[in-house]
């Protein structure tokens, strides 16, 4: 791998695949983003949208939230899976914002990975989608995306992968990359049943389904 495929890889999914990456969470500010991220491990994102149109309307601020009775946040969010722990750690996490930073959504990695429940990728989320910051948030698919495009080894670590991506492509585009990689793998470079057959991309995968 080198920043010259790099950029001819985020170029072709951008031209031909993803032509205007961009969040599918819905939020209208940083607390909802950073809630909707916790709310979205291993579920859709179609379906925490769905289920965080009530959770918002009916607890807008960490103040309404850390008050929240835990049985109604769980009967609101138990389609997205996980419910009981989510419940619980939007409520902790919102306690912690309101004791520790004045309400409002600490703008480091370090800060946002010390709230109850958010772990790295959440934090770089928050940090790219909500403050511009550039980080590669690396979930399952920008993962399967390093790995299949080269960019890391069989079983490396997504702390590994998270610096890989980083070292290869150009700094004002992480934000981007983390967009065009996550789409990519999620609707055309799928873990299962990826459509192989009219790829653009091919010559760079190292687990090209035609072969």
């Amino acid at each position: 791998m080198n920043k010259i495929i790099a950029t001819e890889i985020l170029d072709t999914i951008k031209n031909e695949y993803i032509i205007s990456p961009k969040p599918e969470l819905d939020y209208n500010n940083n607390f909802e983003l950073l809630c909707a991220v916790m709310l979205s491990a291993q579920t859709t994102d179609k379906r925490v949208n769905i289920v965080t149109k009530e959770l918002f309307m009916k607890y807008p601020t960490p103040s309404l939230m850390k008050d929240a009775s835990l049985d109604d946040v769980i009967s609101i969010i138990k389609s997205v899976g996980l419910a009981n722990n989510k419940a619980k750690n939007i409520i902790e996490m919102s306690k912690e914002l309101c004791d520790k930073y004045n309400s409002t959504v600490p703008n480091s990695l370090e800060l946002l990975t010390s709230l109850p429940g958010v772990g790295r990728k959440t934090a770089n989320v928050v940090l790219a989608l909500g403050f511009n910051i550039p980080s590669i948030p690396v979930d399952t698919h920008v993962y399967r995306m390093a790995y299949r495009f080269k960019f890391i080894k069989k079983d490396e670590s997504v702390i590994i992968a998270e610096n890989k991506l980083m070292k290869f492509i150009d700094k004002n585009r992480w934000i981007e990359a983390h967009h065009l990689l996550l789409l990519f793998g999620r609707y055309y470079c799928k873990s299962q049943n990826p459509l192989c057959k009219e790829c653009k991309l091919k010559k760079f995968c190292i687990e090209n389904k035609e072969k």
